[in-house]
């Protein structure tokens, strides 16, 4: 069997992921076939293990709050001439535990049994924490 390996990244000036989708929702954020994509200097030397089911983890305001598939890697060419790579995600954010993560620059790999778990359905409606005090919860292992 294949390995898979996910990608995380933090989430610049969004709040939460809402936010996000709002962003991801706006045309330039999209591809031209209407997906969301995330473009980056740097294409993935490990192709093949992030398109093994691979998800893009989102740090915002400095927890892994949610995920999204990754469907596909689109090359793009900026107007300055250099190749970029489209990270081209599924449309839908899928809510993680809160994990607390350090600023870190650009995207970095993730191993599958280090990745935070999918929250499960019974807490998808259940009120959000503050941010501040889900991280606390998270660092001391109650979240």
């Amino acid at each position: 069997m294949d390995k898979t390996v996910h990608l995380i990244k933090l989430s610049v000036g969004t709040e939460n992921p809402e936010d996000l989708a709002a962003w991801q929702a706006l045309p330039q954020a999209q591809t031209a076939d209407g997906l969301p994509c995330h473009v980056t200097r740097m294409w993935p030397k490990r192709e093949a293990e992030v398109l093994n089911g691979g998800s893009i983890f989102w740090v915002i305001k400095g927890q892994v709050q949610c995920r999204q598939k990754i469907i596909r890697l689109d090359e793009v060419m900026g107007a300055d001439g250099i190749r970029r790579c489209a990270i081209v995600l599924a449309p839908d954010l899928i809510r993680t535990t809160i994990a607390p993560r350090r600023p870190f620059q650009g995207w970095r790999y993730l191993n599958v049994e280090d990745a935070p778990k999918d929250m499960t359905a019974s807490r998808l409606n259940d009120d959000p924490l503050p941010a501040e005090l889900a991280g606390a919860l998270a660092d001391i292992g109650v979240l």
